[in-house]
Order: C-alpha cells, then sequence, then structure tokens
C-alpha cells in the first residue's frame, strides 16, 4: 500500500493552476506551480498526519474535483477526469488558505513539524515568505477575493487544527 501523498498533491495542486491561472510566461508558470505545490504539500501534511491516515487515503480515495469545480464554475472535459478522482477538496480549501496568508502558512509550517511527515514538506520560503517575482507570478493563485470560495469551505477545520497544535497564529 502507498505510503506518500504524491497524487494527492499533484492533483490538487493542478487543480489551483487549473482554477487560478500564472500569467504567461514560462518563468511565472513555474513559480506558481512551486507555490501551489508547496501549498498542497503542506496541507496534504497536515490534513493526513500518520502514516496511517495516508494510507486510508489510498483505500478510501479522497473526495474528488467535483464540488470544487461546480463552486468555481469549471466543466471539465471527460478527456480531462482521471487526475480529478485524486484532488482532495480538504487539501485545496487548506492550500488556498496557505495562500492567501503566508503568516497562516508559517503557523501551518510549524504545525507540520509535529507530524510524521515533518520532514517532507520540504522549503516552502516560496510560500511563507513569498518575494515581488512570487507574487506576481501567482497573483490570481495568492488573491484572498478570488480564492475565499474555495478557502472558506474547510477554513475553520484548519484553525482549529493549528490552535490545538499550538501554533500561534497572528
Amino acid at each position: 500500500m502507498p505510503h506518500d501523498l504524491t497524487p494527492v498533491i499533484a492533483a490538487s495542486a493542478r487543480w489551483l493552476l487549473a482554477a487560478y491561472p500564472a500569467p504567461s510566461g514560462a518563468l511565472s508558470r513555474a513559480l506558481a506551480e512551486a507555490q501551489a505545490r508547496q501549498a498542497a504539500s503542506l496541507a496534504a501534511a497536515l490534513r493526513y498526519p500518520t502514516d496511517f491516515d495516508v494510507q486510508l487515503l489510498h483505500l478510501l480515495a479522497p473526495s474528488g474535483a467535483h464540488r470544487l469545480d461546480w463552486l468555481n464554475g469549471h466543466d471539465p472535459q471527460p478527456e480531462d477526469s482521471a487526475w480529478r478522482t485524486w484532488v482532495d477538496e480538504t487539501v485545496v480549501s487548506w492550500a488556498a488558505c496557505l495562500l492567501a496568508d503566508p503568516a497562516l502558512a508559517a503557523a501551518a509550517q510549524r504545525a507540520v513539524r509535529e507530524t510524521e511527515h515533518h520532514g517532507e514538506a520540504g522549503e516552502l520560503q516560496r510560500l511563507t515568505d513569498p518575494g515581488d517575482r512570487d507574487r506576481a507570478a501567482a497573483v490570481l493563485l495568492r488573491h484572498p477575493d478570488l480564492l475565499e470560495t474555495v478557502a472558506a469551505l474547510h477554513r475553520p477545520e484548519l484553525m482549529e487544527l493549528l490552535s490545538t497544535e499550538g501554533a500561534e497564529l497572528t
């Protein structure tokens, strides 16, 4: 049984990038993808904090992108549906919260250190301390008003998790 979150992270980041695309240009797309992956990685590590949780995820499968697509007004094509089954609505919602608020992302980074995935989220500087290039490349992906519909879906659970983990929310 798989013990990693790679399929959920990849699908959730891909959904975010499809819903909130980067400006044109290879550098912008690469920087936006890095930020989406960092947010999805951090959110997935918080959502599935133990190897047992990850095993259950692979056994039961994530929620898919159906409700997210509906909320965003996206009608996917049939040939574009296979990867969408690995999208996890909660991971996407939490990732949207983290993208919209770098301070919250830093608190989440501190909280993930308490999970079994403490080192797997990797370097998250583009997420927690984005530079001007990062912000320009992910202008839609980080826009709080645009993300609100998705972020609001599961924000209360994220805030509760972070407050019980002892993260300082400022």
